[in-house]
């Protein structure tokens, strides 16, 4: 079985902007999921990512017996190319309030540099891993760019200074094959965003996996069954909490 874990906004963002992060753990934890994903874009009040504001809800995941994940949609990369550093710190210190195993960024404008020993010097004695997830744009979407970024790494001699969140739904959002995807960065994937996508263009959204799409096994048959799947696809509100319990535990077993 594979640990599970519920990124809030599977409760409707605007829910969880309405209520609060913390109006969702309990059921959560009864969905039996390990973990929860702290959405930053999802604060409204500016005391939630004040260092007392995360510890409280650090503390409030780890007394349902979860761990957390913050999500950040920062960038690790500016534009330029240039390594996104006060954004990186500061994500890693809200992560580290938080009591976080990971903190997740978008990788942004990366161009063939990783910048490896300024990454060491920010990361350094924190307690959240950094992890790179791909994303819905076409710069932070494309394997040959994370694909380049690893490489990069270790030659830089630091291979394992970063890994990588791997989000099935958005390489169909950025026009990439989630199985090449897979084939092609499975070593370096950590933790993994499961969504199906739906429409196109601007009416492209996320939805959950059909329970008969042969893809998602496909995926989980080529990245490390260790690796933590998160659901990060709408649950159904009519139910949530039921729909959680089900989809927890198909998630865990497939």
């Amino acid at each position: 079985m594979t640990e599970v874990t519920i990124v809030a906004s599977a409760f409707s963002a605007d829910a969880v902007r309405r209520r609060g992060h913390v109006a969702w753990l309990d059921a959560a934890s009864e969905a039996g999921a390990a973990g929860y994903e702290v959405r930053r874009e999802l604060f409204v009040h500016e005391a939630e990512t004040s260092p007392e504001g995360l510890r409280a809800l650090g503390a409030a995941i780890e007394a349902r017996g979860l761990w957390a994940v913050y999500s950040t949609p920062v960038a690790l990369f500016c534009d330029d190319g240039a390594l996104n550093a006060p954004a990186l710190a500061a994500a890693h210190a809200e992560a580290d309030a938080l009591g976080a195993r990971w903190v997740k960024l978008q990788l942004g404008g990366f161009l063939g540099r990783a910048q490896a020993a300024a990454i060491a010097r920010i990361t350094a004695g924190r307690r959240a891993r950094l992890l790179v997830e791909n994303g819905q744009r076409s710069q932070d979407g494309s394997i040959d760019r994370f694909v380049d970024l690893f490489a990069a790494l270790e030659q830089e001699g630091a291979a394992d200074a970063v890994g990588m969140t791997f989000d099935i739904g958005n390489w169909q959002w950025s026009g990439e094959a989630p199985i090449d995807a897979a084939r092609a960065l499975a070593r370096h994937v950590e933790y993994v965003h499961c969504k199906s996508s739906q429409g196109e263009g601007a009416r492209r959204f996320a939805a959950a996996p059909a329970p008969d799409d042969p893809l998602f096994p496909a995926i989980f048959g080529i990245l490390p069954r260790h690796a933590p799947r998160g659901i990060e696809f709408p649950l159904d509100a009519r139910a949530p909490a039921e729909d959680a319990r089900r989809q927890v535990a198909w998630l865990a077993a497939v």
